[in-house]
């Protein structure tokens, strides 16, 4: 049995970026950029007004007040998306919209609100110096500028800033297609009727969602105990999808047959059983080139060996640079206890303290009821035995 750092590292070491794609922009949420984007070109493209007003000579407008207007002639107007080639003499002002170009004889721009028309003189009643309300071109976006970095996860705010440089289409990694097996006879799926001795496949559910909320493609199946037909069932997962996970039969007993199978079948075995609690029983290897996940089939192990493991494994294959879950600081409101030579990991609730976030324990009898009210997770590392309250623990939020 090996550490639970050690399997982490031996997941992420045998495991590499699907290839590059290009995509529209517009389907780039949550996808892992490729290669560094540098912009294309300057954002604004021009110095651009930020105010509807009027462009002026600020030295003119220095000293004017409600009580003291500048009074300025207006020589014509800018429409948004315009340009004034003509050039504004001392004692003129010429309207502008917001967005359009500063005449380059303007040095500001001073609000409409400032400024009292009548006919083609405009009383302006507060000072404006040079450079106010004037977006400087390239102030936004300049071009040659490093935006994203590769491994980055776009967001619709990176999106829209890819927009304004100049992209319509980008280079990703490709996402992988997920194929998910929940094991054994007991195991039916969610809206068959459920009959005495059987369950529904929660696990299968649970993994993924959690899949999907990546946005990763997924396939699930339930399999029976049977030798043939689970067999059969892995072939056609390894030959059809990037990474099989399976949920269930992977532990000591008659029926776990998933490792034995993966063994006939001649797939590089990394680890099986690591240090962690819950889900000492997850196994991964890698069949012709592809990731394979073996989870425990009890809730807590399933999902725990899911997120610590798998997880951060699919973000490798995806080209994420940041693996697995968000971590937070919080404040540990209760003392958690661990073994000296097991890593454990502690569901939890997150709650807004006076000094900051807080990290408060679940203890339920209920598994599922714990799993989904669970706001996040702390680790107990291998080597501690308890972590006191009050203490600032790592916090992976769910």
């Amino acid at each position: 049995m090996i550490s639970y750092n050690e399997s982490l590292e031996l997941t992420i070491k045998n495991i590499s970026h699907l290839k590059e794609e290009q995509i529209d922009l517009l389907d780039g949420n949550l996808r892992a950029v490729s290669k560094d984007l540098f912009a294309l070109v300057d954002s604004p493209s021009i110095n651009a007004s930020l105010k509807d007003g009027f462009a002026i000579h600020s030295d003119e407008v220095q000293n004017a007040s409600p009580e003291n207007p500048v009074v300025l002639r207006i020589i014509g107007s800018v429409p948004a998306g315009g340009t004034w080639k003509a050039k504004i003499h001392k004692g003129e002002a010429v309207r502008i919209l917001s967005g359009a170009s500063i005449p380059d004889s303007a040095d500001a721009v001073v609000a409409e609100e400032f400024v009292r028309v009548e006919g083609d003189s405009a009383f302006v009643v507060n000072d404006a110096y040079t450079g106010r309300n004037i977006l400087k071109k390239g102030s936004d976006v300049s071009k040659s500028q490093l935006l994203i970095k590769a491994g980055d996860i776009l967001s619709p705010t990176k999106i829209g800033l890819l927009a304004a440089a100049g992209y319509e289409k980008i280079p990703v990694h490709r996402n992988p297609r997920v194929a998910i097996m929940a094991t054994g006879d007991e195991v039916i799926a969610p809206g068959r009727k459920l009959i005495e001795g059987k369950l529904f496949a929660s696990n299968l559910v649970t993994l993924a969602a959690w899949c999907r909320k990546y946005g990763f493609e997924t396939y699930t199946c339930i399999v029976p105990d049977d030798t043939k037909v689970m067999k059969e069932k892995l072939i056609w997962c390894l030959e059809n999808y990037d990474v099989v996970i399976s949920s269930g039969g992977v532990w000591k007993g008659e029926r776990d047959l998933v490792i034995h199978l993966l063994d006939e079948l001649g797939w590089i075995k990394i680890y099986h059983h690591v240090r962690i609690g819950p889900g000492k029983a997850v196994g991964f290897g890698i069949f012709e080139g592809k990731p394979v996940f073996c989870l425990p089939g009890g809730p807590p192990s399933n999902h725990m060996a899911f997120l610590q493991l798998a997880l951060p494994g699919l973000h490798q294959l995806a080209g994420w640079s940041q693996l697995g879950i968000k971590k937070i600081k919080a404040m540990l409101m209760e003392d958690v206890k661990g073994q000296i030579d097991w890593t454990q990991f502690v569901h939890g609730k997150i709650q807004i303290g006076n000094e900051g976030l807080n990290f408060i324990p679940m203890n339920s009898f209920s598994r599922l009821k714990m799993m989904a009210e669970a706001e996040g997770i702390i680790m107990i590392p291998e080597g501690e035995v308890i972590i006191r309250k009050g203490n600032i623990v790592t916090t992976q939020v769910l």
